[in-house]
């Protein structure tokens, strides 16, 4: 039984650690910049570790290389903009605002693939919307959060669909490499400029490092690694449809640690039972077409 299902367990495990990102962002105190810069950095130190030891050659054209460190800049402006929505919301309303990611890529994929926008991604797409109307219009008060989740959410969206196009020519891991490694720079060249030579900002205090170290490690070059295995062996839309419990998987957590700031009210729960349900149903309808 477990050797017949085992992939379809790892694959929850994966969505599940995937899902404790936003809970280690709300745990870990440093500005957001700081933290993805920290992230990026454990995770491109980790993988090296695992490729040089597995021996899996990092090898790539110049040209591509341009290419995936360009879209590591959008991932790491995606990054921060997503763990300031949560220090600026919660986790509960950054997630599910999040969700609208979907909406985004029914948006943005027909445009690089050159095809037309299916009618029923329309339809979703309003959906969703109304949704989100409802998230807003109860919880007003994390108005900044919210939108730094939705800008997140596209820009997720955005990287995803440039992902599809530099699979066909490069190695999955070898894309998330450089991608991370892009990230990490452009944070990088950014906190130089900003911290004006006081490295003491750099600082972290131990809470935060052990957090980071479980983010950079566990939830970004462990869950990569394993994610990229899992979709060797399950087909895409059973994938996709477990990737969209993450911000379930996420908003439970959060409850059940902090029960008194997480708690919504009537209408964010709605508008999120919206949003999630949408998102299955257009992970379904695509299977179908696929058929």
């Amino acid at each position: 039984m477990l050797s017949k299902y085992k992939y379809h367990i790892w694959l929850h495990i994966t969505v599940l650690i995937f899902g404790l990102t936003g809970i280690l962002g709300k745990l870990i105190t440093i500005d957001s910049y700081l933290l993805v810069w920290y992230r990026t950095m454990i995770a491109v130190i980790v993988l090296f570790v695992y490729f040089l030891l597995t021996k899996f050659s990092l090898k790539i054209s110049k040209k591509e290389l341009l290419k995936t460190l360009g879209v590591g800049v959008i991932i790491a402006i995606h990054w921060v903009t997503f763990f300031e929505a949560i220090k600026q919301s919660n986790v509960s309303v950054a997630l599910v605002c999040f969700s609208s990611s979907t909406l985004f890529t029914s948006l943005i994929e027909p445009l690089y693939f050159k095809r037309k926008i299916k009618v029923y991604e329309l339809i979703f797409g309003v959906v969703i919307i109304l949704g989100l109307y409802f998230i807003f219009s109860f919880e007003f008060k994390y108005l900044i959060g919210m939108t730094l989740s939705i800008v997140s959410a596209a820009l997720a969206s955005w990287f995803t669909v440039l992902n599809g196009i530099l699979i066909k020519e490069t190695k999955a891991k070898t894309i998330s490499f450089y991608e991370l490694l892009g990230a990490f720079v452009v944070v990088g060249i950014y906190l130089l400029f900003s911290i004006e030579g006081d490295f003491s900002q750099l600082e972290l205090s131990m809470s935060d490092f052990k957090w980071l170290l479980i983010l950079g490690t566990v939830c970004t070059a462990f869950a990569f690694i394993v994610s990229v295995e899992v979709m060797k062996k399950i087909s895409p839309y059973t994938v996709t449809m477990s990737v969209n419990l993450e911000p379930i998987y996420s908003i439970v957590l959060a409850i059940l640690i902090w029960p008194e700031s997480e708690t919504m009210s009537y209408g964010f729960y709605l508008g999120s039972t919206i949003v999630i349900a949408t998102i299955f149903l257009n992970a379904l309808f695509k299977n179908k077409a696929v058929k």
